[in-house]
């Protein structure tokens, strides 16, 4: 176990290595990044550009500028912002909370309904419940975000009036401005969950042993859910953790539509202004949640099913 945890975190830090610098190098390939500062109102002379330059170590080759890029970054600063001149660490640390409260609470939501559906499409294969079950789950993965967003603003906030159509209320308990967007960005997730939740049940409840236990008289319960889920598990835990993270990334999107204030509107922004630090710190964070998650994934592996060992 020991072994693997190294290896899985050595892997980890050159994900991130590689995503990262990946974008720094798109960043300086789309030409000088002092001809962004000269057009958002810098007013560089010849003397200010030489210094500008010198500040974000534009003379050095592109590995050294991400050298320091990134050992600046694990300190906590990330340069400013092109156009207001702020810092970009506290921007996105003020952007992160409103991401994570609406990507958690969709994952929350899907979750709680898409596994249990899905467990229960399997038990009744071939039912009423069952062919509802899928048809929800297809609608869900076939209707873009963006549409199903629209329409609920046009339903549910301009002609019932029931909620209000964009931005984020005041705290977390201001659920009113939550719900449209939490509906828009977990209906794919419920699907996702419910077919791969009924696929992995459908299979296990075809084992030897789930018969065996049947034939024994052990109620249908204990056999469904003790038996047949947890070793089921496994496609649904792969899919929740990494989820999880698309849910967060995922916002971008439903952001936009809803005017949320979170770090996917925020990168929306920033690429229509160029505003190439801001995309590297969103890139930076987005990283990190989704390397941490899968190695999260990898470990919980070994706890769910003792048939997996890391030797």
């Amino acid at each position: 176990m020991r072994r693997f945890i190294i290896r899985r975190f050595v892997f980890s830090l050159v994900s991130i290595v590689v995503a990262t610098f990946s974008v720094f190098v798109l960043s300086r390939a789309a030409g000088d990044p002092l001809l962004l500062y000269a057009n958002s109102g810098y007013g560089l002379t010849a003397e200010s550009e030489v210094a500008l330059r010198k500040k974000l170590a534009l003379d050095r080759p592109v590995p050294v500028q991400y050298a320091l890029w990134l050992g600046r970054t694990l300190k906590g600063d990330m340069g400013e912002t092109i156009l207001d001149r702020k810092p970009v660490f506290r921007i996105v640390t003020q952007r992160l909370p409103s991401t994570i409260h609406l990507g958690a609470t969709a994952f929350l939501l899907s979750f709680l309904i898409g596994i249990p559906l899905g467990v229960l499409s399997a038990v009744t294969r071939g039912s009423i419940w069952d062919y509802v079950g899928r048809f929800i789950a297809l609608l869900g993965q076939a209707v873009p975000q963006f549409w199903l967003g629209l329409v609920l603003i046009l339903v549910f906030a301009v002609h019932w009036q029931i909620f209000p159509a964009a931005l984020k209320g005041d705290g977390l308990l201001d659920v009113k401005h939550l719900v449209l967007p939490t509906i828009t960005l977990a209906a794919g997730g419920f699907a996702f969950y419910m077919r791969i939740t009924r696929n992995a049940m459908l299979q296990v409840l075809d084992s030897e042993y789930i018969r065996l236990a049947r034939a024994k008289g052990v109620s249908n319960r204990v056999v469904i859910w003790k038996h047949a889920f947890k070793n089921a598990l496994i496609q649904p835990l792969t899919g929740m953790t990494l989820g999880l993270t698309g849910f967060l990334t995922g916002t971008v999107l439903v952001e936009t539509v809803f005017a949320w204030p979170g770090m996917g509107n925020m990168a929306i922004t920033a690429v229509n202004n160029n505003d190439f630090p801001i995309l590297q710190a969103v890139v930076f964070f987005f990283t990190i949640l989704f390397v941490s998650m899968t190695f999260i994934t990898d470990l919980l592996y070994a706890f769910i099913d003792p048939r997996i060992r890391y030797d």
